[in-house]
């Protein structure tokens, strides 16, 4: 009797489905936020918020993030464990950096006058930019799972190479590839979007 259970071999496997499902509700949820920014501003004529310095800077920061990532998907697929392993750690070190500086750039409108209350717009912007973060806290654990698994189970040429070979981690790493780019591209439509707003 053959107690071996074969693999599924799938079109497109289930958990590219449910990514792809997270990403497209997160979007409709951005897109209905700034959607409501600009139906707030016309209907009541209120100023938009000046976008503060530290969010351009952030902008730099979470690119090289998501550069870092797909480097580390380079090393991945080239067997290299020392180089693998730094582009995760940078990655890390970067989107702390950039959390931390977005906290920064919040008291930064605060030092400005622009509280949570000072306006519906001021509002909006915290709110948005805070959605944003929550969104990139969430993908935290996920990347240092992946900094705790190489360390743990990279440890002689062997073990290299099993992880190296390993279907479903590489799966996994794209699938975060596509969790950091996402919101890599969402940071930057949504600095774009309260300059726009800002400028006319």
């Amino acid at each position: 009797m053959n107690n071996m259970t074969p693999q599924r071999n799938y079109l497109v496997h289930p958990q590219y489905i449910i990514i792809t499902l997270v990403l497209a509700g997160v979007t409709a949820l951005f897109l209905g936020f700034t959607g409501a920014y600009i139906y707030n501003r016309v209907q009541q004529g209120v100023a938009p918020v000046q976008v503060p310095t530290l969010f351009y800077f952030n902008s730099i920061l979470i690119v090289a993030s998501s550069i870092t990532m797909i480097y580390a998907k380079k090393m991945y697929e080239y067997d290299d464990t020392k180089m693998f392993k730094v582009a995760l750690w940078v990655t890390m070190i970067l989107t702390v950096l950039f959390l931390y500086m977005q906290i920064e750039a919040w008291y930064q409108l605060k030092a400005a006058n622009i509280g949570l209350t000072t306006s519906t717009m001021a509002s909006y912007m915290y709110l948005i930019s805070g959605l944003h973060f929550a969104h990139l806290v969430a993908g935290i654990p996920f990347l240092g799972y992946f900094i705790y698994e190489a360390h743990k189970r990279m440890k002689d040429p062997i073990t290299v190479l099993v992880y190296f070979a390993d279907v479903d981690k590489k799966r996994s790493l794209n699938i975060l590839n596509i969790y950091w780019h996402f919101l890599d591209g969402l940071w930057i439509y949504l600095v774009a979007f309260f300059l726009i707003n800002y400028m006319i």
